[in-house]
């Protein structure tokens, strides 16, 4: 398959992409709209069921499901139509110039994983205070949560993944023709859009996703794929969700995205994030210079 007969081009991964202005408009907006729509009617019906949350700003087990279904669904359902609208191979909306590398998904996941160890470990020590954990708890609430999070939590973070750095990010590029200036274009506003998906008013932690948002990028654009920033995803959204269940006294899942609710403390987290992208760079900087190429 040719670039000239698809929408591949020769620029870097995130800019990879080629696509008419109306079709990268539905990439960009469709989605986003379309999860939040299935997320509300989903979480409505969750409540019928489940009854009123414990307390503001938490999720009982099937508000939780709710909320990572209609994501799972809408975020994986995105490449086929990325696909579909660049003339490409949906593998293309997942790496560029090499096949998808589940040995580099591992191997980052374990780094990954590691990092945010630490870096939970460093707001218990150093945040304690800006966290929601309340206790140590197991109920028949904790258990339905972990269960709920370990089956859909590392769909849903490779789903906003597929979302954002592989459908939206490459949709804006295709805007412009410089590289740089795409890719710069490119990772800001999908990280921008990322952040607003997560509805956080509390500006501190608006511009922290917008960070993650911009950390992901530069992983994605570095390793020429989605193993990196799906792997930090994971690891990140699995463990602390699970970790953030078990201290809540038994209660239910706290998102809480209010004004107050974020802070200097976010800081913390930004470190062991930063450390992630190094090694990711570092790596995959290797791997370019090295004569083996992975297929």
């Amino acid at each position: 398959m040719s670039s000239s007969s698809t929408g591949i081009n020769e620029r870097r991964f995130g800019a990879h992409l080629s696509m008419s202005r109306w079709k990268s408009l539905i990439v960009i907006l469709v989605p986003p709209i379309a999860m939040i729509i299935v997320q509300v009617g989903l979480y409505q019906v969750a409540t019928i069921i489940e009854g009123p949350s414990e307390q503001s700003e938490t999720l009982g087990p099937l508000r939780l499901l709710a909320v990572n279904i209609s994501m799972i669904v809408t975020g994986f359902l995105t490449v086929p139509i990325v696909a579909a609208f660049a003339r490409v191979s949906w593998r293309e909306v997942l790496s560029h110039r090499r096949g998808f590398d589940f040995r580099r998904l591992t191997v980052y996941l374990g780094w990954a994983l590691g990092f945010t160890v630490l870096g939970n470990a460093a707001l218990g020590v150093f945040a304690i205070d800006h966290t929601p954990w309340v206790g140590f708890g197991i109920t028949g609430t904790t258990g339905s949560l972990i269960v709920i999070m370990v089956l859909t939590t590392p769909l849903t973070a490779a789903a906003e993944e597929l979302m954002f750095r592989g459908a939206t990010m490459p949709a804006v590029a295709s805007w412009v023709r410089p590289e740089r200036l795409a890719l710069g274009l490119g990772v800001v506003v999908s990280s921008v859009l990322f952040a607003v998906s997560h509805f956080a008013s509390d500006p501190w932690l608006f511009g922290y996703h917008v960070f993650l948002g911009l950390a992901t990028a530069t992983m994605a654009i570095r390793s020429r794929g989605l193993e990196a920033p799906i792997a930090w995803h994971i690891a990140n959204n699995t463990f602390t969700a699970i970790l953030n269940t078990l201290l809540a006294g038994g209660g239910e899942f706290s998102v809480a995205r209010s004004e107050g609710a974020g802070g200097p403390h976010l800081l913390i987290p930004v470190v062991f994030v930063l450390a992630t992208v190094v090694v990711v760079w570092v790596r995959e900087g290797r791997a370019q210079e090295s004569p083996v190429t992975t297929r």
